[in-house]
């Protein structure tokens, strides 16, 4: 059995208002009390401070979804990690599929953000994987390289240590498809893999998420891989009560 605590962390995309935010934070904040996993929730930008004292004094971790790779300068509209640092956040999501697909962010760019983070002092969680295509003409194993690699090169193999992966199959996000609990074990147990043949003691100890239509009915069976150390939830991280039951789980 792995030492790794299970983390599940919140992806509240492009949702909410002020209040929304607040209610739901203390929603969950009210219901962590007995869970031996971290639990995160990541809300836009707008709403960090509001998020934060609502959930002040609860056993729940603040993010953020998105961070410039810059920390100051003219780059209008941007956020600086050093920013959502301020707001006692301590993770950063850098490279959604989301970002990659509909942004343009290049693995260089998620890499620069991922620096960015830790040089702010928070963990970023860096997201990886595969559309349907590039899966299906068996690309999946090259897609993953290229993306870790970046990341590798920049921060180097030893501060990976002080990262979260996230594997996001691009095919399973928002479609209700889910990757069997085989497929994304299989997937994870390759990031591992390349990661002991650079450092075993990093690739034993980092965190690897699965995100892709994780639901309270598929939650306990995914997470009980030897290789799935929790998940990054996007739609159902929005209801406490399917939140709540996901991170229980990982129990």
């Amino acid at each position: 059995m792995s030492a790794r605590t299970s983390l599940v962390a919140g992806n509240w995309k492009l949702n909410g208002t002020r209040a929304s935010a607040v209610a739901l934070a203390k929603d969950i904040a009210g219901g962590v009390e007995a869970l031996g996993s971290e639990v995160l929730i990541c809300p836009g930008f707008a709403h960090l401070g509001d998020v934060q004292a609502a959930i002040a004094g609860a056993s729940v971790a603040l993010g953020a979804q998105n961070c410039a790779a810059e920390a100051s300068g003219a780059f209008t509209g941007e956020v600086a990690a050093p920013m959502v640092a301020e707001f006692g956040a301590q993770y950063v999501i850098v490279g959604h599929s989301e970002r990659r697909a509909l942004f343009g962010e290049s693995s260089e760019l998620v890499a620069s953000k991922a620096l960015a983070v830790q040089q702010a002092n928070m963990q970023p969680i860096i997201c990886v994987g595969e559309t349907l295509e590039q899966r299906e003409s068996g690309q999946l194993q090259s897609v993953l390289d290229e993306q870790l690699n970046a990341v590798i090169d920049k921060l180097g193999i030893a501060a990976i240590a002080h990262t979260v992966i996230a594997y996001e199959p691009v095919w399973a996000i928002g479609t209700g498809k889910s990757a069997s609990s085989e497929q994304a074990q299989e997937v994870h147990s390759m990031i591992r893999k390349k990661l002991a043949d650079l450092d075993e003691s990093v690739a034993g100890n980092v965190r690897i998420l699965y995100g892709g239509s994780v639901k309270p009915d598929n939650a306990e069976e995914l997470f009980s891989q030897t290789d799935i150390d929790g998940g990054l939830i996007g739609g159902a991280a929005l209801n406490a009560e399917s939140f709540l039951a996901i991170c229980q789980a990982t129990d």
